[in-house]
């Protein structure tokens, strides 16, 4: 537990580490319209140091929310346009040869920045991804043998059209499960929608935002996520929110879940979500908090970031795709149906 006094002094030292979120969300809704959910959770991979996979058709502005957060924090950026043709050596680089000097040299590839794009991730093989998922999972890539660090912030923001599926290659399940958050993104409602019209409906329309924080800002930011207080109470619901995935597994829920009704769901679940999940779930609680100037965890952060967490670890039956049940419709019946500390 923590006392009153520690928690008001933790609550001022985490406010003055993260008071650049303020200006950094006031400067990318001048670009964007909209999309506050969108901006929020990529700020919160930004704190978390979590890479994003972003679902959602055409013209959403996906990608322009992407340019415009590495603007706003002078942080190197990177736009890789994945396609069938695309090969490991056009993502993290090669060796070239110097005919005068005899001698080979590296040059690293676009992957080696703080901030990676993936446009349409799943339009390239599977070499390509094996090497971003190096990247992704171990900070490094590999090039000739030698193998080459990355930045301490690295972060790969992936983006993916849930329509078109022709020319694409299903992303492999481990490296779907490196993401920490998959975000679906919808239609702006129709107020928003009017904004974008009058904001970027001109010929000398200026999509360049300015910076207003550093990558120094961020990475401080990680050193007072770590502080947050999350208690026992919280791991406990986190645990039973995963373990809950799982069929046959339901044994290792806590006592206070004993009555609550899962067996409901199972012939829609395949796997259940993996232990990344709960380490997501706790860091992406945190983070939530942080965003709404709180230095502990609420069950309801929890709740807010469950969705985001675990859509894509949790792999549904064909019962559930004959039904047209999503995954998004068994996380909202776990959530109604475990006890909330």
């Amino acid at each position: 537990m923590i006392n009153q006094s520690n928690l008001a002094e933790l609550q001022s030292e985490l406010r003055e580490a993260t008071a650049f979120i303020t200006p950094l969300r006031t400067e990318i809704g001048r670009i964007i319209a909209g999309q506050e959910k969108l901006i929020d959770r990529l700020i919160m991979a930004l704190i978390t140091g979590g890479h994003v996979l972003i679902e959602g058709v055409p013209g959403l502005a996906k990608t322009l929310a992407v340019k415009t957060l590495s603007q706003t924090l002078s942080a190197s950026f990177s736009r890789i346009q994945f396609t069938p043709d695309l090969l490991p050596a056009d993502l993290v680089g090669t060796r070239i040869y110097n005919a005068e000097t005899h001698k080979f040299s590296t040059r690293t590839g676009p992957v080696v920045a703080n901030i990676v794009l993936a446009d349409e991730i799943n339009r390239a093989p599977a070499k390509v991804q094996s090497a971003l998922l190096e990247a992704m999972q171990e900070k490094q890539i590999t090039i000739g043998g030698e193998r080459f660090p990355l930045p301490d912030f690295f972060l790969v923001l992936a983006t993916q059209n849930p329509i078109e599926q022709e020319g694409t290659y299903p992303l492999p399940e481990a490296q779907v499960d490196r993401f920490m958050f998959k975000l679906s993104v919808t239609y702006p409602e129709r107020d928003e929608e009017r904004l974008v019209l009058e904001r970027v409906a001109h010929p000398d329309w200026e999509d360049r935002a300015s910076a207003v924080a550093s990558v120094q800002d961020v990475l401080n930011a990680r050193k007072a996520l770590d502080r947050v207080y999350l208690d026992e109470k919280i791991v406990e619901y986190i645990l039973d929110l995963v373990i809950a995935t799982r069929p046959g597994h339901r044994a290792n829920l806590s006592a206070r879940q004993a009555d609550a009704r899962l067996s409901d769901i199972d012939m829609h679940l395949e796997y259940g979500a993996s232990p990344r999940a709960a380490i997501a779930l706790a860091l992406a609680g945190k983070a939530n908090a942080l965003l709404a100037n709180r230095a502990y965890v609420i069950p309801q952060d929890i709740k807010d970031v469950a969705n985001d967490v675990m859509r894509h670890r949790i792999t549904l039956s064909y019962e559930a795709e004959a039904e047209n049940i999503t995954a998004d419709n068994v996380i909202n019946y776990l959530l109604e149906e475990l006890r909330t500390p």
